[in-house]
């Protein structure tokens, strides 16, 4: 074999490995790109009709072309409801835009009437009229949370019936269910409206000052109204 030709063969030697590993490290960071950058569609949002608290018949027809939060709560709830509330009223501040809102379901409705959830929105500050405490017959709200795979107790267990989860649900305007990617890019499904101890938020606690997933929150209802 000639010289030259041996010099040929050991730069394809040591330049075929560094285009390989070139090619690698470009999709590496791609994928890691498209999961920090990109949302999961979870599923179409479940249909549901019910009265808000100006006594009108919401449905998700309605929301149709607004990115908007779905949360189960009740009025009188006196753990994680309220963090819930100053959660969802600090990303109504943030967002301020006329197509953000949010869909607050009660799982209390005998006592939830439209005008008692009216007195609510003031007392908790809620200023969008896109904010919608809805209300509505039990089993109905019951079967509708368990569409959306959100935790609501029993109505017909005692010590149950008004424990529900502190999950949101994030809607896009075409009225799919979106979500982020975690660490492991495996979609989270659901964000917490609750506040943590840790930064991570693993350790969830009432009065917590981190809340992490309500940055997330902000960060994806902007990248959903782009």
């Amino acid at each position: 074999m000639s010289k030259t030709k041996k010099q040929g063969s050991s730069k394809s030697k040591i330049i075929i490995p560094i285009v390989i590993l070139a090619v690698l490290f470009f999709g590496i960071g791609f994928g890691m790109s498209y999961f920090k950058n990109n949302l999961f569609t979870v599923m179409k949002v479940p249909d549901f009709n019910l009265t808000d608290q100006n006594n009108k018949k919401i449905t998700n027809k309605d929301m149709l072309g607004k990115v908007y939060l779905v949360e189960f709560f009740f009025s009188k709830c006196p753990t994680i409801c309220p963090v819930m509330n100053t959660n969802m009223r600090f990303i109504e501040d943030e967002i301020n835009d006329p197509d953000f809102g949010i869909i607050s379901i009660s799982i209390d409705p005998e006592n939830d009437t439209p005008e008692l959830l009216k007195q609510h929105a003031k007392k908790i500050g809620a200023k969008s009229p896109n904010w919608h405490f809805l209300t509505g017959n039990r089993d109905y709200i019951g079967n509708l949370a368990d569409q959306f795979d959100i935790y609501v107790g029993d109505k017909e267990d005692e010590s149950e019936n008004l424990n529900h989860s502190g999950m949101i649900a994030l809607v896009d305007q075409e009225g799919n269910i979106r979500c982020r990617f975690d660490q492991n890019n495996k979609p989270i499904l659901y964000y917490s409206g609750l506040n943590y101890e840790d930064k991570e938020g693993t350790n969830p606690k009432l009065n917590g000052k981190f809340h992490p997933d309500r940055e997330y929150l902000i960060e994806d209802i902007k990248k959903l109204l782009k």
